[in-house]
């Protein structure tokens, strides 16, 4: 499968980790968005659920084990070069409960953390861009509705 200038939409997945009242984000190893802090996901493989594909992400990032909860947003990333669509993602981004492991930077991820409401709401040195730190705030708002026991 071809990332960089594909002949068509690839399907991806994205998790909103919300645990202890923080969202986990990676620091993006590789392109698109190298260097960037972002939520962890990957591409689908074929033949594999989203669910699926989510859980093999999350651990192969973070080394955490996430069960998906809920769908957050379903969206496209479409990254041009000139005239050119140099990459373009359909991305379903879920809110995940984690159910174990150990968190470790790991797989394209150059740094995993977790961060406050404050980190991805300023202008921190994170520098979320606005559909991520969108997506961030949903899954949050949404885990937090859960919490206290409201259904959508």
């Amino acid at each position: 499968m071809q990332r960089e200038f594909p002949s068509a939409p690839l399907a991806g997945v994205g998790a909103v980790v919300v645990h202890q009242g923080r969202v986990l984000l990676i620091q993006r190893g590789t392109e698109p968005a190298l260097g960037q802090w972002s939520l962890p996901g990957g591409l689908v493989e074929l033949g594999e659920s989203l669910a699926e594909a989510l859980r093999r992400e999350v651990r192969e990032e973070t080394g955490l084990l996430v069960e998906p909860v809920e769908l957050v947003e379903l969206l496209d990333r479409i990254y041009h070069e000139g005239e050119r669509v140099r990459y373009h993602y359909v991305i379903a981004d879920y809110l995940c409960s984690v159910t174990g492991g150990e968190l470790r930077a790991a797989s394209d991820a150059a740094a995993v953390r977790w961060v406050e409401t404050a980190e991805w709401n300023s202008h921190s040195a994170l520098a979320l861009d606005p559909i991520t730190a969108r997506v961030v705030e949903a899954g949050w708002r949404r885990a937090r509705q859960i919490e206290a026991g409201g259904q959508a």
